[in-house]
C-alpha cells in the first residue's frame, strides 16, 4: 500500500488554528489527477497542495479545491514551504530562495530561517491583470448590503495575479460585519462572470497600523468563506495601490477575524499605480498535524 507523508498546516497566524488551514501532501509525483482531487475532498479544506520533482524549478506544485484544480494558491504556498522547511527539505540559514514550478510558470519563494526552523515565507505572485467591470446592483443584493454601502468612486473589478477574483470595496468594517451572502445569487453571478472568487474589503482596519481589513468568498467552492486568502490579498494589494486607496508598497492587511480565525498577510509591491510589476504576499504559519496517508 501506498503511504504519502502529509501536513496540514495553519497559514498567515503564528498560533494554532488561526489562520487557514492547508493540506500538503509530499512525493506526490504519482497520483492521479482524480486521486488528487478526491484527497483533497477527503482533507475537506480549501485547498490541498500536492509537492512533486521538478526540472525547471525546485517543487513542482499543484493545488486542489474540493472541486477542482487551480493554477495559483495563497495560502497553500506558505503552508507548502513552512512544511518543507520544517521537515529539513529546505535548509540554509537567514533569508533562503527557492522556485516553485506552477501552472502560471515558475515563481520564487523566499524563507526567512532562523536555526533551521521557518519563521516566514514570502511568495511572489505575477504582475495584476485588471480584467472585467461590473455593475454593483445584483452584486450589492447576492451580498445582503446596500448600494451605499459600497466605497464610491470606486469600481468592482476582477484583478488577477494569477488566479481572478473579483474585488468589491466597501465603506467600513460595520458593512463588512453585516454581509449576509446569498450563495444562489452569487453563484448566478459566478457562471456569468470572469473571476474564480470574490473579495469583499475596506480600508478601514482593526488596527490603525494596518492597511485593509477583508472577507473572501468562493461560491463554486464546497468551503464558501475563506479564512485567510493570499491569492486575493495579492489582487487586492494591487487594487488599493492602484486605485490610491494605500500610498506605501509595504503594508499588512487583515482576514479572518469575523469567522475566529484572524491573520495577517504583509505586502509587498514593485512598481507605480499605473504599471505595478509584482506583488509579494508573506505570512508565518504553524504545523497542526503531521502523518501519513495510506492509498
Amino acid at each position: 500500500m501506498p503511504t504519502y507523508p502529509f501536513w496540514q498546516v495553519d497559514a498567515f497566524t503564528r498560533k494554532a488554528l488561526g489562520g487557514n488551514p492547508a493540506a500538503v501532501v509530499f512525493d506526490a509525483d504519482d497520483l492521479t489527477d482524480d486521486q488528487m482531487l478526491a484527497i483533497a475532498v477527503e482533507m475537506n479544506l480549501s485547498e490541498t497542495a500536492y509537492v512533486m520533482r521538478s526540472a525547471v524549478a525546485n517543487f513542482k506544485v499543484r493545488f486542489f479545491t474540493t472541486f477542482a484544480e487551480i493554477p495559483l494558491a495563497g495560502h497553500p504556498t506558505i503552508a507548502t514551504f513552512h512544511a518543507l522547511a520544517e521537515a529539513g527539505r529546505i535548509t540554509g540559514e537567514g533569508r533562503v530562495r527557492v522556485t516553485q514550478e506552477l501552472k502560471v510558470g515558475v515563481l520564487p519563494v523566499e524563507l526567512d530561517l532562523w536555526d533551521g526552523q521557518p519563521q516566514r515565507v514570502i511568495m511572489t505572485q505575477k504582475a495584476p491583470e485588471f480584467l472585467r467591470r461590473y455593475e454593483p446592483e445584483a452584486w450589492v443584493a447576492a451580498l445582503g448590503i446596500e448600494t451605499d454601502d459600497l466605497l464610491p468612486g470606486y469600481p468592482i473589478q476582477t484583478v488577477s495575479t494569477g488566479t481572478p477574483q473579483a474585488m468589491i470595496p466597501v465603506r467600513s468594517l460595520d458593512v463588512l460585519h453585516r454581509l449576509q451572502p446569498d450563495e444562489r445569487a452569487l453563484k448566478v453571478l459566478h457562471a456569468e462572470g470572469d473571476w474564480f472568487s470574490l473579495h469583499v474589503f475596506t480600508p478601514q482596519a482593526l488596527e490603525s497600523e494596518h492597511a485593509a481589513h477583508a472577507r473572501h468568498y468562493a461560491p463554486g467552492d464546497n468551503v464558501f468563506e475563506d479564512p485567510v486568502t493570499g491569492s486575493a490579498t495579492g489582487g487586492m494589494s494591487c487594487y488599493l495601490y492602484h486605485y490610491g486607496l494605500v500610498q506605501r508598497r509595504a503594508f499588512t492587511v487583515e482576514q479572518g477575524h469575523f469567522m475566529n480565525r484572524p491573520g495577517l498577510v504583509d505586502v509587498e509591491l514593485d512598481g507605480t499605480p499605473g504599471a505595478i510589476a509584482a506583488v509579494r504576499i508573506a505570512g508565518s504559519a504553524v504545523t497542526v498535524i503531521t502523518g501519513e496517508l495510506h492509498l
